[in-house]
C-alpha cells in the first residue's frame, strides 16, 4: 500500500490558507491546519474538508511561539509519520495602520516575529524532519511561502508588512539554496489583491481601483488562485525550478506607460 502524504499548512483555518488546505486535501495529501484560533470557533468553515473526505487534524498554536511550532512538528509526525509538504501561509498585518513615521517598534517585533522570525524557524524545522524521512516520488519535500507584493510594492502605512514579506522572499531563496541538493524545492507565491477578511477593511479601495484599471485582470483574486498555484508547485510539475516565485495578482506587477 503506497505511503500518503502529509501537507501541513499554517494560518490555514479561514481564507487563503484554508482554501490551500482544502486543494492539497483534494489533491491527495493528509492535512494539518495550523492556527491559533480555538478548533470550535473554526468548525463552520473546516466543515469543507469533511465535506470533501480529507483526511485532517487541527493543531492550535501560534507562530511566533517556539514551543508551539515545536508541538506542531511533533503532533504531524505522532499521526501521520511524515512530513512532505509546508505551506507558511500564517501572516498577520499590523493591529493599526500607522505612517511610517509613527510605526512602533512593539508592531514591527509583532509583524516580524510572525511573518518572518516564525516562518523561517518553523521551515528550519521541518526541513530537519524532511531530511530523516524516506523518500517518496521525486522529491524529497517541498516548501512553499506565501509572500505578497508588498515585498516590492511600497505601502507607507504598513511598513513593518513590506519589510516583513521583503525577509519572506530572502528566506525562500536561502531555504532553497540550502536544500536543493537534498531534494527539498522552494517555492514563493506573491498574491496581490484578494478577496479575504484582511482586505475587506479596504474593500472600497481596492474596488475603485479595479475599476480604474490598476489591475490588467479586471476582478479580485480569490483565495482559489492562489491555492491553484501552490497546488502546481507541490505537484511533479516543477522539478527543475526552485527559489522562484509567481505573482498572483491580476498582473499588478507589469509596469505599465
Amino acid at each position: 500500500m503506497a505511503v500518503q502524504k502529509t501537507a501541513i499548512v499554517t494560518g490555514a483555518s479561514r481564507g487563503i490558507g484554508l482554501a490551500i488546505a482544502r486543494q492539497l486535501g483534494l489533491d491527495g495529501y493528509q492535512v494539518v491546519v495550523f492556527a491559533t484560533r480555538p478548533e470550535e470557533d473554526c468548525t463552520e468553515r473546516l466543515n469543507v474538508l469533511d465535506e470533501h473526505g480529507i483526511d485532517w487534524f487541527y493543531v492550535q498554536g501560534s507562530l511566533d511561539n517556539r514551543e508551539d511550532r515545536k508541538r506542531l512538528v511533533e503532533e504531524t509526525v505522532a499521526r501521520y509519520g511524515r512530513i512532505d509538504v509546508l505551506v507558511n501561509n500564517a501572516g498577520v498585518a499590523p493591529s493599526v495602520r500607522a505612517d511610517l513615521l509613527e510605526m512602533t517598534e512593539e508592531s514591527f517585533d509583532r509583524v516580524m516575529g510572525i511573518n518572518a522570525k516564525g516562518t523561517l524557524f518553523l521551515t528550519q524545522m521541518v526541513a530537519n524532519q524532511m531530511l530523516k524521512q524516506e523518500v517518496i516520488g521525486k522529491k524529497r519535500g517541498t516548501i512553499v511561502n506565501v509572500g505578497s507584493c508588498s515585498a516590492e510594492v511600497s505601502s507607507v502605512n504598513r511598513g513593518e508588512y513590506c519589510v516583513s514579506k521583503a525577509a519572506l522572499s530572502m528566506i525562500t531563496v536561502l531555504f532553497a539554496d540550502r536544500l536543493a541538493g537534498d531534494g527539498i524545492l522552494v517555492h514563493e507565491v506573491r498574491p496581490g489583491v484578494i478577496k479575504t477578511d484582511m482586505t475587506s477593511k479596504v474593500q472600497e479601495k481596492y474596488d475603485a481601483l479595479i475599476q480604474a484599471g490598476a489591475f490588467p485582470v479586471k476582478r479580485w483574486g480569490l483565495p482559489q488562485d492562489v491555492a491553484d498555484a501552490v497546488s502546481a508547485f507541490c505537484s511533479d510539475k516543477f522539478l527543475y525550478t526552485t527559489g522562484n516565485y509567481v505573482d498572483i495578482d491580476g498582473g499588478f506587477h507589469i509596469k505599465r506607460l
